[in-house]
């Protein structure tokens, strides 16, 4: 299928990432949250929790030893922090963008509208926490939601075979139908039948 300029059209990839409300934020989260809706995104879980200074270690374990991870893991347990799992396309992009710069001094400068410009007062105290990628988001979300299950995108061989196996064959008798019978409405009378021989509906045979 090709769009109207004859283009294909833009593939769409729902994705989830990990947003943290940190704790000098956490009394505006109504407000932060109401952003994130307004920018497209859906939040599939959210939840209210306090860090311990361990659970802030195993979080940031990427940054141990630089000059700031005592800073870092001692701000991040000091009050409570709102996980949330966002969902939409291009999840980790759209959401990094949104909140800016990492340092809060340079996001009010260079990205006066991103929610760290915002909210955010300095490179510590930065109100936001985002996955820097797809593989980060999954490893975050697992740390923050332990019980989630979060499905890998199937691969596009996986999807041509699930198609060539399960729907084209079906889809093939459906049209074929439809040629012979040639009803007034091909497109509804189409949809009944695929609903009458969905090949995943188990048939039950009436015995005398």
């Amino acid at each position: 299928m090709q769009s109207e300029n004859g283009s294909p059209p833009p593939r769409i990839y729902v994705q989830q990432t990990l947003a943290l409300v940190k704790p000098d934020v956490v009394h505006v989260a109504d407000q932060i949250e109401d952003q994130i809706l307004n920018s497209g995104f859906t939040i599939l879980q959210k939840r209210k929790l306090q860090l311990s200074p361990e659970h802030c270690s195993d979080f940031y374990a990427d940054q141990y030893g630089t000059p700031h991870f005592p800073s870092l893991t001692a701000f991040m347990s000091s009050g409570p922090v709102i996980a949330m799992v966002l969902a939409r396309d291009d999840a980790v992009a759209h959401w990094n963008h949104l909140i800016g710069p990492a340092n809060s001094v340079i996001a009010k400068k260079t990205h006066p509208d991103s929610l760290r410009a915002k909210y955010g007062t300095s490179e510590l105290q930065n109100a936001l926490h985002g996955s820097e990628s797809l593989a980060a988001a999954v490893k975050e979300i697992r740390f923050m939601f332990p019980n989630t299950l979060i499905e890998p995108l199937p691969s596009r061989l996986e999807i041509k075979e699930y198609l060539n196996t399960y729907v084209n064959p079906t889809l093939l008798r459906g049209l074929t139908e439809v040629c012979k019978h040639k009803p007034f409405n091909p497109c509804i009378w189409l949809a009944d039948w695929l609903l009458k021989n969905n090949p995943n509906e188990p048939k039950v045979e009436e015995t005398e």
